[in-house]
C-alpha cells in the first residue's frame, strides 16, 4: 500500500527475471541481488496478524500470504518489470509467471486465490480495478484467506494514519 513516489524509475528500465535465490520478506515484497521489490497494486497479509482456520487454529496471516508468494516463484519462471518507486525506495513492479506455456499475472494469481489483496491509496480507493475485481470473486468464493476469519490488510494500514494523527 505505500504510496509511490512522483519519480518513476529509468525510461530504459527493462523486464528481468526473478532469481530463485530472491529473498522473499513478504507476501507482496523480496530482495533480489541487494534491490528491494513490491508488485504493484497487490497487499498481502501483514506478518504478525492472525488468521483463523475453520477449526480455530490461529496461523501467522502474513505467512501463509508469503507461503503463497514463495510456492509461485519457486515453480514458474517470473519475470517482472519495473514500473515506480516506492517511498521507501523499493521498486514497484508488475509480474508474469510461466505456467504450463501460459504467461499469468501475479497479483492476479494471487489475489484470485485468496492469498492476497487489492491495494488502495491512501483514500482507500483500489490502486488497480482488475485485482478488487479479482478480490471480490474470491472473497463471494471464500478462497484461500476469505475461508478464515482474519483482519483485511488494507483495513489495518488505512486506520494506521488516523490512529497516529489522535
Amino acid at each position: 500500500m505505500s504510496a509511490q513516489s512522483a519519480a518513476p524509475p529509468s525510461a530504459t528500465a527493462t523486464p528481468f527475471l526473478v532469481s530463485k535465490s530472491a529473498e522473499l520478506l513478504t507476501g507482496d515484497t523480496w530482495r533480489d541481488d541487494g534491490k528491494l521489490y513490491r508488485l504493484y497494486g497487490v497487499q498481502s497479509c501483514l506478518r504478525g496478524t492472525i488468521a483463523l482456520n475453520a477449526n480455530g487454529k490461529e496461523l501467522d496471516c502474513g505467512n501463509v500470504s508469503l507461503a503463497h508468494l514463495a510456492a509461485l516463484f519457486s515453480t514458474a519462471a517470473v519475470t517482472c518489470q519495473p514500473i515506480a518507486l516506492a517511498l521507501d525506495k523499493a521498486t514497484f513492479v508488475v509480474c508474469g509467471a510461466k505456467l504450463d506455456g501460459n504467461t499469468i499475472d501475479v497479483g492476479t494469481a494471487l489475489i484470485a486465490a485468496g492469498y492476497a489483496f487489492a491495494a488502495t491509496d491512501p483514500k482507500g480507493n483500489a490502486v488497480s480495478a482488475n485485482y478488487l475485481v479479482a478480490e471480490l470473486n474470491a472473497k463471494m468464493k471464500a478462497d484461500g484467506l476469505w475461508a478464515m476469519k482474519f483482519q483485511h490488510p488494507v483495513e489495518l494500514l488505512l486506520k494506521r494514519p488516523r490512529e497516529r494523527k489522535q
